[in-house]
């Protein structure tokens, strides 16, 4: 995985080596260097929750986006581990019911993988829907997790 941290090693970003989104612009990005150690509490937790050690992140995240994508993202990190939620009950629990498509267009570019868990989110039809790390991944984060469904969450 790949991890950009802030000055303040606040999370930025989070992704896959071979994550399907555009990569970040280097405009965007203040610390162009390659820092083991900048990133190490996140490698520390990310070890964790994979060897089931843990299920709650610890991490100060920074994500860049718009107030509506900040907040989609807040909801979005409040999905609990070992559940999984549709793009439509997202929205509805954040009280914008109309807005589904507009979560999923959130969860689809947020910028911090595994840690903001877009993989708990699956189509309203039960199915899984894309995810930057590859639908091969979002299974098996979601069987990590022993996810089952889990309408209103917050």
């Amino acid at each position: 995985m790949i991890a950009v941290v802030n000055n303040h090693g606040a999370v930025v970003r989070l992704d896959f080596e071979e994550d399907r989104r555009r990569p970040l612009p280097v405009s965007q990005i203040s610390i162009t260097r390659h820092d083991d150690q900048a990133v190490a509490h996140i490698a520390e937790q990310l070890h964790e929750y994979f060897a089931r050690e843990r299920r709650r992140f610890e991490l100060e995240l920074a994500p860049r986006g718009t107030p509506f994508l900040q907040s989609a993202w807040q909801h979005l990190a409040q999905v609990p581990y070992g559940t999984m939620t549709t793009y439509g009950e997202l929205a509805k629990c954040a009280d914008h019911k109309s807005s589904a498509r507009a979560y999923g267009r959130a969860n689809a570019i947020n910028p911090i993988s595994i840690i903001v868990p877009c993989h708990r989110v699956i189509g309203a039809n039960g199915k899984l829907t894309g995810y930057s790390g590859g639908l091969d991944k979002k299974e098996a984060l979601l069987q990590l997790e022993g996810c089952s469904f889990q309408a209103c969450l917050f």
